[in-house]
């Protein structure tokens, strides 16, 4: 038994000491970051893997801002898959899948399967999937009731304007425009489908300049596994799908099979970026370094609805944490990222764990209130709330093991509600807009940090970063106080 002459320290212990800076306007900083080793985002914030926080809608919106989503994994190996294949579609120059029907349905086929996909077209194709024209929205909305077939409401392939793959978004949007259409087929030098742009497409990456994209223009998105053996397949399914970034899934990452999985991977998929955790300690973080993981997920139970201190007795202070899994990275050899994931309630605490030496940092519940979260609304006393609860919460481990048999009937670890320990809770937070409301004065709160101290970027705020213990005075005194708020 031993104790440690140092006190772990957390955000609120902590401030940061300001630096003469050269920074005339916040909007002179730069807030681009590593993800991993191999992926690069705009802005150093992720929306956590929780099923009260990220499926497709957050992913899809922290994306567009320069973040990034974790899809989290407490479904079906297709149901995540598809939720993959929503991010991917909803931006990218070239929609390399369109969805098509066949010539000979019905146009109540044709609405029935635009409104299931809520998409305003669909490529229209013969026996042999050969194109035979297109069918659009304003086709099926205005078609008049003697109109019952695909065939007779479609626009006929000879009548369709086409490019070829080797298309700019700039000829695209020309095309487009000249034309006054909203669709344009892809047709490879044999005449056969491969692709689709449409209007909306190219007019996203305007309206979305800070997006996240991967190398074909779509957005980026990542997806939670977990560290058992049959999660391989989840793994190859998820990355067959255009996933770009993988995260093992597990409270206590400094374990000997998330270790061994962390290596499996590597192994089976050696191109894949994937982010491995939780840790919270020095030998933590190099160990799972030294396995291949791209980039560590730092945080042992800072979370606002995890009661794992409570619960085992284990964890570190959040800012503490962050500092040993830097040493550990270092100690390493490998220059990988820093996740801080947990533990941020205003700006100031994500400036701290950037400075501290994360690259990124992972949000929960602060999303959990947004619109684009899948938590469920509650009114109470006339105040709208949305509910959050931990990935190891009752319900939530529930729901895991509900999942999990659902896949495999024989499932021997499936668990009674009397057997399960929770180490989380189950909450409501106050709704708070869309989640780009909340980034931007997340961001504006980096931007202003970087300033105070004295930094172009965040690397520059981790060379130039000198943290103060502070009492509980200080604290006090850091928020307003000795005022009646309005």
């Amino acid at each position: 038994m031993k104790i440690r002459p140092t006190k772990g320290l957390t955000f609120d212990d902590v401030l940061l000491v300001p630096r003469r800076s050269p920074i005339s306007s916040r909007q002179a900083v730069d807030t681009s970051t590593r993800l991993t080793t191999g992926i690069r985002l705009n802005i150093p914030v992720i929306s956590a893997n929780m099923d009260t926080v990220t499926e497709a809608p957050m992913a899809i919106a922290m994306a567009r801002a320069g973040g990034i989503g974790i899809l989290h994994r407490f479904n079906t190996i297709e149901q995540q898959v598809r939720q993959v294949n929503k991010v991917k579609r909803a931006q990218g120059f070239m929609v390399e899948t369109p969805y098509f029907i066949s010539v000979d349905a019905t146009l109540a086929e044709a609405r029935r399967m635009m409104d299931s996909l809520h998409v305003g077209g669909l490529i229209v194709v013969d026996g042999d999937r050969n194109l035979a024209g297109m069918l659009t929205n304003r086709d099926v909305q205005i078609a008049p009731e003697s109109i019952k077939w695909v065939r007779e409401a479609m626009t006929e392939r000879s009548k369709l304007v086409t490019a070829g793959p080797a298309i700019t978004p700039e000829e695209a949007q020309e095309l487009l425009y000249n034309n006054r259409i909203e669709k344009l087929p892809i047709l490879d030098a044999n005449g056969t489908l491969v692709g689709l742009v449409t209007a909306r497409d190219v007019i996203k990456p305007l309206k979305f300049p800070q997006a996240a994209q991967d190398e074909r223009g779509r957005l980026r998105v990542g997806a939670a596994i977990g560290v058992k053996d049959r999660e391989m397949a989840r793994a190859e399914a998820l990355l067959e799908a255009g996933a770009d970034v993988l995260v093992l899934d597990i409270a206590h990452g400094h374990a000997d099979h998330c270790i061994a999985m962390l290596g499996s991977l590597r192994r089976h998929f050696p191109q894949a970026q994937i982010i491995a955790g939780n840790v919270a300690s020095v030998d933590g973080a190099r160990e799972l370094a030294e396995a291949g993981a791209d980039a560590i997920k730092v945080g042992i139970g800072p979370g606002s609805i995890c009661t794992t201190r409570i619960v085992t007795g284990f964890g570190v202070p959040q800012l503490t944490a962050i500092l040993d899994s830097a040493e550990g990275v270092r100690l390493s050899g490998r220059d990988i990222p820093i996740i801080a994931d947990g533990g941020i309630k205003v700006a100031g605490d994500m400036v701290k764990a950037l400075a501290a030496g994360a690259e990124t940092v992972m949000i929960g519940s602060l999303f959990a209130g947004t619109e684009e979260s899948p938590g469920s609304p509650v009114i109470r006393d006339g105040q709208k709330f949305k509910v959050v609860r931990g990935m190891a919460s009752l319900g939530a481990t529930m729901g895991r093991r509900e999942a999990e048999r659902g896949e495999d009937e024989s499932a021997e670890d499936s668990e009674d509600w009397d057997k399960v320990v929770p180490e989380g809770v189950e909450a409501v937070v106050p709704y708070r807009g869309y989640v780009s409301e909340v980034l931007y004065q997340l961001v504006g709160g980096l931007r202003s940090g970087l300033s105070y101290g004295g930094a172009h970027d965040i690397k520059g705020l981790q060379d130039n970063a000198e943290f103060l213990e502070i009492t509980p005075a200080g604290v006090r005194e850091s928020g307003s106080h000795d005022v009646r708020k309005i």
